[in-house]
């Protein structure tokens, strides 16, 4: 199957010859997207070119560049891009677009689709290695599903119409698996060729003489090598078949005024099987114009002055157009055209003037007809007649004499006038001249209206114009009445007024009074009553009455009493308790009132929603209701306030009841069954009820450790490192702003001074070692005095015990040579001032576990002496042991602090988390000690001095 992408221009130019054809390009196999590495063969198709097939050369291109010149007109090509063709002296092929895909699936299709053509959609996907998974393939068409493919993956299309334009794509899917979608092919259906058209030549025939019918259409010129056969028709029959696209036939005569016949043709294709017909046409044929005959039309019997006269002129026979004339005297008064069948006709409104003689010619260019003359006689008939109406004044007043005068000023005698009121005949009377007639009346309320008269000479009555007479009627006494929406008037209603005289001459004016003074009026330009409306407040109530005036006297209404009733108005409520706060136990005062209503109001409380009680003010005001506060009693509070006229509720109050927190239980939690010097012990306070926030303090012995709140409730916690002196009761309070609780004391116990939990005695040192490392120790003692004198600090004092030692100075003491280490934990957080940790010692703990540990105390630097003794809550005391990890023995230190330490740097780092005043936070101090391995044995540690450091927390001891 071939397919051609290219047009190829065919058409004759008027007096010059056609152009060169454009080469059409054909592909092999017929698809214009393939996969890579597969092949296309292209063919070069040149018509009608006069040069032999052997002595062409074929030009390729690829883009805008010339790829292959060769003698054949065939290119295998496996490459993308746009491909034209051509030769010597023709010009350049359209364009043809190949694509080699590398996607696993592609949707083919022809390029070019006609009307007709039998057309395959290929769904092709990428052969595989190895593919056994199960796949469907599923065609769409504009974005919907149009069906699953076979296992050929193909859709055919057997006869393409415009039903098939769309874009197509197809799916594959994988069962739980993955799809993949192919390119989208867009599919145009082309005409295969247009419409045929119908030519007669000559145009214009005469019957009898021949005319050659002539049906033109045009093949696409990709389609140039389908046969097309033509057929001719008149009147729905056949009058010749033929595969020539013209036929000679004979026009008939025209018999009478009778339509020339309709002529069309049918151009048909045989494959595919494509038919189409012409518009259908009819052979314009000249036929000489008859006589004309000429038709005067009146509405009546008689041609009467004041009708629409209707003119027509027909001629039976002749070619359209036809020219028609009218004359009347031989005056032309219209010319008219018909260019199709039937008669021309045109009015005229008749007058005296227009008696006489009528006539009509008709002419279509082979000689003018001229129809018989018809006479017309026209006749005047009586004309309008004109009513008068006179009174005695201005006005016409009840039991006044009004004269009726009716008159004609043209029409033929005798006429007879007819009086009327309203359509009600009145009197009649003939004038035999002319003059007119009168009647006289005397008036009453009745005669107002509309009064007409007729004339008439015996050609039909002549109607006057109307005229309106009003008898005017005192307006009497009227009636007042007041119209409320409900049986009570209530404010905010709108209350109508109506105000209505039983009798009276429109138009009458009302006014409305409430107490004498005018509320405003109305106007009833039609007779009846009026109203006003007036919405109402409580200063409404009291006396009402209304006038009606139509000119002729004011009339007053009896008076009317109306009395305005208030419905109560949102009320407010207000809480009033004895304090700031309501409190559990104190007793609410709920005040509700409405600022405005008529009486008796009645008042009802609710809590969320939940009534609580009623209570009535009978004479107005407001009501209240007391309520013993519990804890269920927070929320939402309202009331409503009712005399009647429906339910008004305030905005909601919202109260919160505080509930006084209880006594409250305070837990010490410690590391284990008992509490030792070192340990941290948690401090537990917890109220079981009251309003948060709660505020908790922690004592002991009634001096006071801290404090700490909930928020939200609940107990709060703190934390507290152990000394001995911490021995003692607890106890703590809670306070959220009703009075602080206290909890029942809890003592608290702690035993031994150096918190050692654990240990075995240590193995024995030779004592000759000890004596060694005794003559170290001398020798550190030494090196830190004498720096230290040197600084302007005393040298020497008494020996003190730890708890006793001079803030200003460190004292020294001997450590036991038979002790084991045991690490001791303490939280170090003094209120401010440097801490100075001035001392190691060991302590011979042998009635309890017959271990020794060793620490570090530490006391308030001279720069902050000033300071506060005790340091914060939970934090720990100045005087509190370092934590030394079990079996690490120092000889001299160095740290690595601030200046003013001295001492070489050892290999064993002591790390030291400190804080300097106010200043900075999270310094770590590290402190460098050597380690003596044989002294370890002997189980001997070393004193040391660290001066201007405020330590947090000791944590603990690494190598170097």
């Amino acid at each position: 199957m071939l397919l051609w992408l290219s047009v190829l221009v065919l058409a004759p130019v008027s007096g010059q010859f056609a152009p060169a054809p454009k080469p059409v390009i054909s592909l092999h196999p017929p698809w214009t997207i393939v996969f890579k590495g597969e092949a296309v063969t292209l063919t070069c198709h040149i018509s009608h070119f006069p040069a032999a097939e052997n002595k062409k050369l074929y030009q390729w291109y690829l883009g805008t560049e010339i790829i292959r010149e060769i003698p054949g007109n065939t290119l295998q090509v496996r490459d993308s891009g746009e491909y034209r063709c051509q030769t010597q002296g023709s010009p350049l092929s359209d364009g043809v677009s190949l694509t080699f895909s590398s996607a696993k699936l592609i949707l083919q299709a022809p390029h070019s689709v006609f009307e007709g053509d039998s057309v395959i959609l290929m769904c092709r996907a990428k052969a595989e290695k190895v593919d056994t998974a199960p796949k469907t393939r599923t065609l769409y068409k504009n974005y919907h599903r149009l069906m699953d493919l076979d296992e050929n993956s193909n859709f055919h299309i057997e006869h393409a119409g415009l039903k098939d334009n769309g874009e197509y794509y197809c799916i594959e899917s994988e069962t739980h698996c993955c799809s993949v979608s192919s390119n989208t092919i867009k599919i145009q259906v082309q005409e295969l060729f247009p419409h045929p058209v119908l030519k007669a030549n000559p145009s214009l025939a005469t019957p009898g003489n021949p005319v050659i019918l002539t049906c033109e259409t045009q093949l696409s010129p990709q389609k140039s090598d389908i046969q097309l056969s033509f057929h001719f028709f008149r009147d729905g029959h056949i009058l010749g078949s033929s595969s020539k696209s013209f036929l000679k036939i004979s026009i008939p005569s025209i018999v009478g005024n009778e339509d020339p016949p309709y002529y069309w043709c049918e151009a048909r294709a045989g494959t595919p099987s494509v038919y189409k017909q012409s518009q259908k046409f009819q052979i314009p044929v000249q036929i000489p114009v008859s006589r004309p005959v000429l038709t005067l039309s009146t509405p009546g019997a008689r041609a009467v002055e004041g009708d629409l006269l209707t003119l027509s002129c027909e001629a039976k026979t002749g070619s359209y157009p036809i020219v028609y004339q009218f004359f009347h005297e031989e005056v032309v008064l219209r010319k008219m055209k018909a260019t199709f069948g039937g008669m021309v006709t045109f009015h005229i409104s008749l007058t005296a003037e227009h008696s006489g003689t009528y006539s009509c010619t008709a002419d279509n260019s082979l000689g003018v007809q001229r129809s018989q003359p018809v006479s017309l006689s026209v006749t005047v008939p009586v004309s309008r007649p004109v009513l008068t109406l006179s009174t005695p004044g201005a006005q016409a007043v009840e039991g006044q004499r009004a004269t009726l005068h009716c008159q004609a000023r043209r029409g033929s005698p005798s006429i007879l006038y007819q009086f009327y009121h309203g359509d009600v005949p009145l009197r009649s009377s003939s004038a035999p001249s002319a003059g007119g007639a009168s009647f006289s009346v005397t008036l009453t309320a009745e005669h107002s209206g509309t009064y007409s008269c007729t004339a008439d000479n015996g050609f039909g009555p002549q109607r006057s114009d109307t005229k309106s007479l009003f008898v005017t009627v005192p307006a009497s006494r009227p009636v007042l009445t007041l119209r409320t929406p409900r049986t009570r008037a209530v404010v905010g209603d709108v209350v109508e007024l109506r105000c209505e005289a039983q009798r009276g001459s429109p138009p009458i004016q009302y006014w409305f009074y409430h107490e004498d003074v005018t509320l405003g009026s109305s106007s009833a330009p039609s007779g009846g009553g009026a109203s006003i409306n007036l919405s109402l407040t409580a200063k409404h109530s009291g006396n009402y009455a209304c006038e009606a005036n139509n000119g002729l006297g004011a009339q007053h209404s009896e008076v009317v009493t109306l009395s305005v009733t208030v419905p109560a108005s949102c009320p407010v409520l207000t809480l009033r308790t004895p304090r700031t706060r309501a409190v559990v136990g104190d007793v609410v005062e709920l005040h509700c009132e409405a600022q405005s209503g008529s009486p008796p109001i009645q008042y009802r409380f609710y809590h969320e929603d939940v009534s609580l009680g009623s209570s009535s003010a009978p004479s107005g005001g407001g009501a209240s209701f007391n309520l013993s506060l519990t804890p269920e009693h927070s929320g939402n509070y309202a009331c409503e306030a009712d005399n009647g006229l429906g339910a008004q509720r305030s905005e909601a109050v919202t109260l919160s009841v505080t509930v006084p927190a209880s006594r409250p239980v305070l837990t010490l939690r410690t590391p284990g069954a008992q509490a030792f010097p070192g340990d941290v012990v948690e401090l537990r306070c917890e109220a079981q009820s009251g309003s948060p926030p709660i505020q908790y303090r922690f004592y002991h012995e009634d001096v006071t450790l801290g404090s700490s709140s909930a928020p939200s409730g609940g107990g709060a916690s703190f934390n507290l490192s152990l000394t001995p002196e911490r021995s003692g009761n607890y106890s703590c309070e809670a306070d959220n702003g009703l009075g602080p609780q206290r909890s029942e004391a809890v003592p608290l116990s702690i035993s031994g001074r150096t918190g050692s939990r654990s240990g075995s005695v240590a193995t024995g040192v030779a004592g000759g070692l000890l004596s060694v490392v005794g003559l170290v120790v001398l020798a550190q003692l030494l090196y830190y005095r004498l720096p230290r004198r040197a600084g302007g600090r005393p040298t020497s004092g008494p020996s003190r015990s730890p708890s006793d030692s001079d803030p200003q100075e460190p004292t020294y003491y001997n450590v036991p040579g038979w002790m084991e280490l045991q690490p001791v934990y303490s939280n170090v957080n003094p209120k401010g001032g440097d801490v100075v940790y001035s001392e190691v010692r060991t302590i011979q703990e042998g009635n309890r576990h017959a271990g020794k540990t060793r620490g570090l105390s530490t006391s308030k630097a001279p720069a902050a002496r000033s300071s506060a003794s005790t340091p914060s809550a939970g934090l720990g005391r100045p005087d509190t042991e370092l934590p030394l990890t079990q079996g690490r023995w120092f000889s001299s230190l160095a740290p690595t602090c601030p200046a003013g330490l001295p001492g070489p740097t050892m290999p064993a780092v002591l790390s030291i988390p400190h804080r300097r005043p106010r200043e900075s936070l999270g310094d770590t101090c590290s402190v460098q000690a050597l380690a003596f391995p044989d002294v370890k044995r002997h189980g001997l540690a070393f004193l040391f001095s660290l001066h201007h450091l405020s330590i947090a927390a000791v944590t603990h001891v690494t190598d170097a």
